[in-house]
Parts: C-alpha cells; structure tokens; sequence
C-alpha cells in the first residue's frame, strides 16, 4: 500500500492504481518494478506537508493495488481503460503508478480529457516504433486521438517525423530552459486536463532509474511547481517509466510528486 493511502474505496476521492507493464521499454527494462519501488520509497516522507498544511493520510486517497500485466499490451491497455472508468464513475481521481508510459493511453481513453499535459524528454509523438503502434514512444499520438491538444514540458528528443508533428498547432512543446518560467493557459481553468509525469523529464542525475535516459534535463524543483501549478485542473495522473536500476532516487522522486499532485489537488 501506498503510505497513507489509507481510505477506504467507498468513500475515496482519489484512487492509485498500479500498472506494471513492461513490454516495449527499450533500452534498460524493469519499469514493472516501478509500482512497488514507488510505494516503497514513499515510506520515508512526513505524513504532514507544510506547503499544504495538510496531511496526505486526511485527503481520503485509496491504493487499489496493482492490475497485473501480461503481454498483449492491447488487451492489457483495454482492461486498465476499465478499471480507470470504474474510478472516475466512483466519483474519484486516478493516480496510476507504472510501468512503461504505454499505461497513459488507458487513462486518457477512459477519461477523455480536453488537454493532455505531459513532463517528459521524449516527444512520444511517433505513429509506431519498430512496428509497434502501442510503444512507450507513441504515447503523445495516441493521447491526441482523444484530446484536442497536448502540451509536452522538458521535451529535447525525437526523431525528425516527430518535431514536424510536434509544429502542428495542436502540440506546443516547452524545452527544458523555459521550464522553469512556464506557467498554464488561462484556457486551462476551463478545460479538462490529464497530467503525466515521465520520470526522465527530470535530468538523469536526479532521477536515472529510467530506460532511456536523455541529459540536459528538468530539476526535482521544476517538475514539482509544474505538477502543482496543473494538478487543480487534472481529471487524473500518473507517473511512470520508474525502473529499479539505480539507489531509488527516481522512485522517491516520482512518488513526491504523486503527493504533490494530491495536495494541490484537495486544496484548490
């Protein structure tokens, strides 16, 4: 369980759900250890935030535990989209906890968000990668098949057939050195939004226990003040890509900002 997800399903307003798929990482697998490393490196935080000035085991947030994957990533995002549905008509918010970034797509499909708001150093806008049009890489494209734009904040790489997409009007892209001075539309406070956090948005030397690492990076403090400026508009979350190859700095990282996102959330 994640600590101090400590409510009851009935009667929770925000519900994390582990999944722990780990079919098309490329480069270092084991993001399906993410979940479990993310909820074990939480076990060191202060239940109190003093930001907040709220406790995180008060917002009434629920682990529903892990949906266990298998292979065919189709059926597997299908069967997520059901349990994410099930979370929304419970009235409740979704925080799914990865898993490679390809667990995105059953959120965004279950949710039908109007904006699609993403931290991470890889556009993610690629029609298939080697063939495989359900990859951790295409996970922007697939998102802008539901919602009718997406703002990707850290992006520095990807191929040349993605930056072109990523010119088209319905994509902005903010680059790591603007990051920091970024701050929502107005347009968003009227909108649906859904909020990822991939966690090699962050430089490689906060967070590299992830698979395809990409220097030149995000700060732990800049992907904090994102997650807080987005999350009172977010209809759900998730941070994914965790893998358990280094000392847990990107489990500890990906977890904060979970509760981050929790806190900004409940006292908007």
């Amino acid at each position: 369980m994640f600590p101090g997800a400590v409510a009851e399903r009935e009667s929770a307003d925000y519900v994390i759900v582990g999944a722990p798929l780990d079919v098309s990482t490329t480069f270092q697998p084991g993001t399906r250890f993410g979940p479990d490393r993310l909820r074990q490196f939480a076990r060191t935080f202060d239940d109190y935030d003093p930001h907040a000035d709220s406790h995180f085991s008060s917002l009434d947030v629920h682990d529903h535990g892990d949906v266990h994957a298998w292979d065919d990533a189709a059926e597997y995002l299908d069967y997520l989209e059901g349990v994410v549905t099930d979370v929304e008509w419970d009235d409740a918010v979704p925080l799914l906890l990865g898993g490679e970034h390809t667990i995105t797509i059953a959120a965004v499909r279950a949710l039908d968000p109007d904006v699609f708001v993403c931290l991470d150093a890889h556009l993610d806008l690629r029609e298939a990668y080697d063939g495989n049009e359900l990859s951790h890489s295409t996970v922007a494209q697939h998102a802008l098949d539901v919602a009718d734009e997406a703002i990707i904040l850290g992006a520095r790489t990807g191929s040349e057939a993605e930056w072109e997409r990523a010119g088209e009007e319905d994509v902005t892209v903010v680059p790591p050195e603007d990051v920091a001075g970024w701050t929502p539309p107005k347009s968003l406070a009227r909108e649906d939004v859904y909020l990822s956090v991939d966690i090699d948005a962050a430089d490689p030397a906060y967070a590299p226990g992830t698979g395809t690492l990409e220097p030149f990076g995000l700060t732990s403090r800049e992907m904090r003040e994102v997650v807080r400026a987005v999350a009172p508009h977010s209809v759900g979350f998730d941070v994914v890509e965790v893998n358990d190859r280094d000392d847990g700095q990107a489990a500890t990282l990906g977890a904060k900002l979970l509760r981050e996102f929790v806190f900004a959330h409940a006292t908007q």
